[in-house]
């Protein structure tokens, strides 16, 4: 495994793979990796014969009084985990070479309408900061595929719409969520919760399955539902932000004969924001 970290050593690497006609994916990270991020490495691989990760905390995606300066931020682990998994390229930039003119004069990239709810409600401008952040790793890159991660449910489908919209050549592959041994989906601020908070996070995953479990099995009450799962998180002594019943293929809100639905829900657990989704095949 290399590590780069500059566009012209990126450029070099990436053009002789190019010339010998090789297949390139990438798979986007904000470090401080876990097994659900090598998941979507094994699933690059499985796809491309190069894989490239991308490691950059993105500042331009945390909104004001959010997490960035206390972000976990484990470089040499990450490399470490990285050359276990067998990739090929380690791209590690600073800020300056993501944003060379500086982030506030940096070009933006805006995809209306799937970031006007959901996540996109309480983290205003946070998805601006994910595409902008995106396409520009597609532009260095021009990968031919990149891997993304079921948990980020919305965010995958922002990027899917970016992509479709602007006629990138870039496929996009989701890998599902993988989760710890109580159900919690990993993430890394995971590590941010003590034990008793990590019990109180695990009643999220066993509440989206509940709710799905429902619909499954023909309850189309979906206001009801929703209400319902809303209630269940806050007895469990977390603070949910939302917790939604939406059409899989756009986050529309469903009408009562959508068969693909997905539930997903935003909450804390002490200071700790989570997220998190089921798929429901309704019928």
């Amino acid at each position: 495994m290399q590590t780069i970290q500059t566009r012209p050593e990126l450029r070099q690497k990436l053009s002789a793979w190019r010339g010998a006609g090789e297949r390139i994916a990438v798979v986007p990270t904000m470090g401080n990796l876990h097994d659900g991020h090598i998941s979507l490495v094994r699933i690059a691989k499985s796809h491309a014969d190069r894989v490239v990760v991308t490691l950059f905390v993105n500042p331009t995606q945390f909104g004001r009084g959010e997490d960035f300066a206390t972000y976990p931020r484990t470089p040499e682990q990450d490399a470490a985990k990285l050359r276990a998994a067998g990739i090929d390229l380690l791209f590690a930039p600073d800020v300056a070479t993501v944003y060379p003119f500086g982030i506030d004069a940096a070009t933006r990239v805006s995809v209306p309408g799937l970031t006007d709810s959901l996540c996109g409600t309480g983290r205003p401008g946070h998805f601006d900061g994910v595409t902008s952040a995106i396409m520009r790793f597609f532009a260095l890159l021009q990968p031919d595929l990149a891997v993304f991660g079921q948990k980020d449910y919305q965010q995958q489908l922002v990027i899917r719409r970016m992509v479709d919209d602007l006629g990138l050549p870039v496929e996009i592959v989701v890998g599902p969520v993988v989760r710890e041994p109580g159900g919690l989906a990993m993430s890394s601020r995971n590590a941010f919760l003590n034990s008793k908070e990590g019990e109180i996070a695990a009643r999220l995953y066993e509440t989206l399955r509940g709710t799905a479990s429902e619909i499954a099995a023909g309850n189309r009450d979906f206001g009801k539902l929703a209400a319902s799962g809303m209630e269940t998180l806050t007895e469990a002594r977390q603070a949910p932000e939302y917790f939604e019943i939406r059409r899989a293929a756009d986050l529309a809100l469903p009408r009562s004969n959508c068969t693909e639905l997905v539930v997903l829900a935003a909450t804390r657990v002490g200071t700790v924001r989570l997220i998190d989704n089921v798929l429901v095949a309704a019928q």
